[in-house]
């Protein structure tokens, strides 16, 4: 008779510090992510775009947020890389600056791709800092990181309602401020994570990894992949349409809108 085996708890002490950095920087990254979609109702006037470009900036940002993500995190698997956190901060501070500047649709576009790609040298190591500074704790660990990320992307909608609107889209160029604290605080978990690569991690005692077939591990991951899908097909679409239907079938002004779509997403 077999007995599941509770989860041995690292002997390594948590660091909430580095967690708190890490958290911390997930939320500067959601919430310049989520700019780019509060923006929306400004550049579309300014630029006097149809709603098939407005998709167009968000396929982007995805796509370049999406397909790199896997990329960097197979690269980083096999050589970590503890400070791509603040190239990719960077790339998404460049993006910030193109994005407020933009001249025309097509620097719009690169400017979400520019964010996109730091979203994606972002997320694979921030989640390994995060389980690493966990000590054991990985549900408290991912859910304070999480928190971070889910906080930024809300408060998005806040800010642009506050500054962008008021003052137009050079005001996104403003946050790139907000990138540097970003580039600081991971410079700071680069540095941590450098010093305990090399610290090995204790053995668990008594605990053998449960071992599935390839089969069951390939249906489990394609369930995940369908949810993880579903989930970001529809709050992706209703970040990019969710103030331009208030506006047109409410009749209420931009500001006001944003605010409705930073109580969907809080």
């Amino acid at each position: 008779m077999s007995t599941l085996a509770s989860p041995a708890v690292s002997a390594r002490p948590v660091s909430p510090g580095v967690l708190a950095a890490i958290s911390s920087s997930h939320m500067v990254n959601d919430m310049m992510q989520s700019l780019i979609l509060a923006i929306y109702p400004v550049i579309k006037g300014g630029f006097n775009l149809s709603f098939t470009q407005i998709g167009l900036i968000t396929l982007t940002y995805q796509l370049t947020a999406s397909i790199f993500q896997p990329l960097v995190g197979l690269a980083t698997d096999r050589r970590p890389a503890p400070y791509s956190l603040p190239i990719g901060m960077a790339s998404t501070l460049c993006g910030m600056l193109l994005l407020g500047f933009a001249p025309n649709y097509a620097m719009v576009l690169l400017a979400a791709a520019l964010v996109g790609i730091g979203s994606a040298i972002f997320h694979p190591e921030a989640s390994r800092i995060a389980r690493l500074a966990s000590g054991g704790r990985h549900g408290l660990a991912q859910s304070v990181f999480q928190v971070g990320g889910n906080f930024g992307t809300a408060l998005g909608p806040l800010i642009a309602a506050a500054v962008i609107v008021p003052y137009g889209q050079h005001a996104a160029s403003w946050f790139a401020g907000a990138a540097l604290i970003g580039i600081a605080l991971l410079t700071y978990v680069g540095r941590w994570y450098s010093l305990h690569l090399g610290v090995p991690r204790p053995a668990a005692h008594g605990v053998t990894a449960a071992r599935h077939p390839p089969r069951t591990i390939a249906r489990v991951l394609a369930i995940l992949l369908v949810l993880i899908f579903s989930k970001y097909f529809y709050m992706a679409s209703i970040g990019s349409y969710f103030t331009f239907y208030l506006m047109h079938h409410f009749g209420i002004p931009v500001a006001q809108a944003q605010l409705h779509l930073f109580a969907f997403l809080v």
